[in-house]
């Protein structure tokens, strides 16, 4: 496995492009799946989990086309309606393809779950929203069986969960009835996945709100679409310019997606200028300890709290950071505290004590922002930090190396024959 040497201590500064969000094309190309037609994607970054998801659609028979960022799925052919555990266990986002398979075909045979390696995140709510619109759902040998003609209801979710909202969503444009979704997820890549279903022809009322309303359709079409900047990478930039930017402009994200981190941002002291086009940020001359509580939609997200822990490494005092969306998402913490790092963990709260003198050392990557975390710290530390296992990054952040070094950070990728690769 490949592995990231880091060169801690340089400066960054100039112009980082944001890529499509992961996190938003992985349903919309799931979507596809809901009407037999050819279906055209743009801004599609190039990312482990974009591929993986277009091999499980060609599994089910798609025709998929990919390259320089424009996707295009012909789903006419698909046939079958199963995801394999081989696939789906290397990520979890394979799940969404149970909703627009059991509006297609009336049945399914999709695999438990993988993914990133931390914590328990179970797809109860998932199963019974299929129940409530209809299908009889089962567990048959670690797969999820679900079979039947959907009918729309009222689907109350006890906590607001993206990826239930999603397959939700895609399952009830085809079900027959009006749907009704309370305490549904807000996310930017809800309202996208919701705007792209739109475009296909289906009837959705309240996109943008908890509550969402779905009046089946029998028939829809192919669409074209374009998707929308990743706040997640966006966000990591913006802290990476934070602890280590003279000024570091981010190009191509929605400021409107980032309000929470931009407030925080400006809080714990960062020079934040808005500009038509781009985001520049620069370091603070002292960074100041902000607490961070992550919520839903519009709060702050848990897919930055890895990063905003090592950001408070540097602040002139103490902090914390508690995540009520995964009470476990801390694997992080011990390989920072291998940097230096003083860090307490009670439960799902860290508190941070503040300014640690961060220290190279070897460091391995546990999930996707985990290892943005690692990265982050390693560009602020003194002397060379070396972070294994980097394929997690390559899941969620395009290019992030080439990024980094037009920004002026020292990486190099290491393969495993230990001969260095240009980064």
């Amino acid at each position: 496995m490949d592995r990231f040497v880091i060169e801690g201590g340089h400066r960054l500064s100039g112009v980082v492009p944001i890529s499509g969000a992961k996190n938003a094309v992985l349903p919309i190309m799931a979507a596809s799946l809901i009407w037999p037609d050819r279906y055209i994607l743009h801004n599609v970054p190039s990312l482990r989990d974009t591929l993986t998801m277009a091999h499980l659609l060609e599994i089910i028979g798609a025709r998929v086309l990919f390259e320089h960022n424009r996707m295009e799925i012909d789903t006419t052919t698909c046939h079958n309606p199963e995801a394999p555990y081989e696939l789906v266990k290397t990520m979890r986002a394979s799940f969404y393809v149970l909703g627009p398979l059991v509006a297609r075909f009336g049945r399914c045979r999709v695999s438990l779950p993988g993914g990133c390696n931390w914590g328990p995140r179970p797809v109860d709510l998932h199963l019974k929203a299929m129940e409530l619109l209809g299908a009889d759902v089962t567990l048959e040998e670690g797969y999820i069986v679900a079979r039947g003609q959907l009918k729309g209801n009222t689907i109350d979710f006890d906590v607001s969960s993206v990826g239930a909202t999603g397959n939700t969503l895609m399952a009830a444009v085809r079900a027959e009835g009006e749907t009704v979704m309370t305490n549904a997820a807000r996310e930017p890549e809800i309202t996208a996945l919701a705007r792209f279903l739109q475009k296909m022809g289906a009837r959705i009322d309240g996109i943008g709100t908890t509550t969402l309303r779905i009046t089946g359709q029998n028939e829809l079409h192919g669409t074209e679409e374009e998707i929308i900047p990743d706040r997640i990478e966006a966000a990591t930039f913006l802290i990476a310019g934070a602890m280590a930017g003279d000024k570091v402009r981010i190009k191509g994200a929605s400021e409107d997606h980032l309000t929470d981190i931009l407030g925080k941002l400006e809080a714990a002291g960062a020079v934040v200028n808005r500009h038509e086009e781009a985001i520049e940020i620069s370091r603070p001359s002292a960074t100041l300890p902000v607490d961070v509580v992550t919520a839903p939609y519009p709060g702050y997200p848990t897919d930055l709290q890895a990063q905003w822990i090592t950001f408070m490494t540097q602040a002139e005092g103490n902090s914390v950071v508690r995540d009520n969306i995964y009470m476990d998402r801390f694997a992080h913490v011990p390989e920072l505290i291998r940097m230096g790092a003083r860090i307490r963990l009670e439960g799902n709260k860290a508190t941070i004590e503040g300014p640690a003198e961060l220290i190279g050392a070897p460091v391995m990557s546990t999930d996707i922002r985990a290892s943005a975390s690692l990265v982050l710290a390693a560009l602020v530390a003194g002397g060379t930090s070396e972070i294994s296992r980097v394929y997690h990054l390559e899941r969620g952040y395009e290019n992030i190396e080439e990024k980094l070094t037009a920004l002026g950070a020292r990486i190099e990728r290491v393969a495993d024959d230990h001969r260095l690769q240009k980064g």
